[in-house]
């Protein structure tokens, strides 16, 4: 095992991965798709048997729309509603029906998972990587969790877009290298820049290479929102103008791109199990779901690494 290293799983992120890259064909005996179950159980292998972390959580959104982010930015992945009443997050009914067993099988194999209600998995990784004393592999294909690095504490990102198998180590020489801005600084770029994919705007007119320039030279969202009250800052009149007229997004975003360091985590074990905690139980569930193969792939990752 490697230095005692913590590993979390950025688990959504890696599930609706392997939903959407395993074919749906993959069913259990009774025809249940277990595509997302099976490509789920595979990463883990393939993770634990590449990185070799001596601990692992698997983190879950227990509210994927959390209630404070709304509140402070009302669009905040609002287009990823099915259910804007209930809250309720657009799914595919195949992997939503998968959901359950992926929880049973980790139950069953000894793998801590959870998540904490009021916040997204990223908050329980945020909080869990700020806690532990390192090093720390977070595992996921979502950019936000860039904010995370930290050399000093061996905080890394194990960055999956290109595939589990072809991940990239991202450090804070990554995200300098990608962004043009201190390691650290990804939370104000991302805000700067906005995203899509989460319902954040950004500030009209900044793309990545502005934000980039900006964060760089200024430091932070608050040293730049400092310079443009100085008129002696150097600040074109236009993106001094772009920067006054976001103002009101600029006082919200920051603490909704910010991951929460402060979440009240439950009683676990992180622990990687040498054994399933339930072995009877792991049986029935792979009998019933047709685990077989991708459970012994895990099983075999979890053990002493081959001489």
């Amino acid at each position: 095992m490697s230095e005692n290293r913590l590993m979390l799983l950025d688990t959504a992120s890696l599930y609706f991965r392997a939903f959407f890259g395993v074919p749906e064909s993959i069913k259990a005996p009774d025809g249940t798709p277990v595509n997302a179950v099976r490509g789920l159980l595979d990463f883990i292998a393939r993770l634990t048997t590449d990185r070799r972390p001596a601990r692992l959580v698997a983190c879950l959104d227990a509210d994927w729309r959390p209630p404070f982010r709304v509140a402070l930015l009302p669009s905040y992945k609002a287009h990823r509603l099915a259910n804007a009443a209930r809250n309720i997050e657009e799914v595919p009914a195949a992997l939503q029906a998968q959901l359950p067993i992926i929880g049973e099988v980790l139950t069953a194999l000894g793998i801590a998972h959870f998540g904490v209600p009021g916040f997204e998995a990223d908050d329980v990784i945020g909080t869990l990587a700020s806690a532990d004393k390192g090093p720390v592999d977070v595992v996921t294909g979502d950019r936000d969790l860039f904010q995370l690095v930290d050399d000093e504490r061996g905080v890394r990102i194990l960055y999956t877009a290109r595939g589990v198998g072809r991940h990239e180590v991202v450090d804070e020489s990554v995200v300098a290298a990608k962004y043009g801005i201190p390691g650290r600084s990804y939370a104000d770029f991302a805000t700067l820049r906005g995203d899509p994919s989460d319902g954040l705007p950004g500030v009209a007119g900044v793309g990545d290479k502005t934000a980039g320039t900006l964060i760089t030279r200024f430091g932070s969202i608050d040293g730049l929102l400092a310079a443009v009250d100085d008129p002696e800052a150097e600040l074109s009149p236009t993106i001094r103008r772009k920067i006054t007229d976001a103002h009101d997004y600029l006082a919200v975003a920051p603490d909704v791109v910010k991951v929460r360091q402060d979440v009240p985590l439950p009683a676990y074990d992180d622990t990687l199990p040498s054994a399933p905690a339930d072995p009877e139980g792991l049986v029935e569930l792979a009998n019933r779901w047709g685990l077989d193969s991708s459970l012994n792939r895990v099983l075999n990752a979890f053990g002493p690494p081959a001489a």
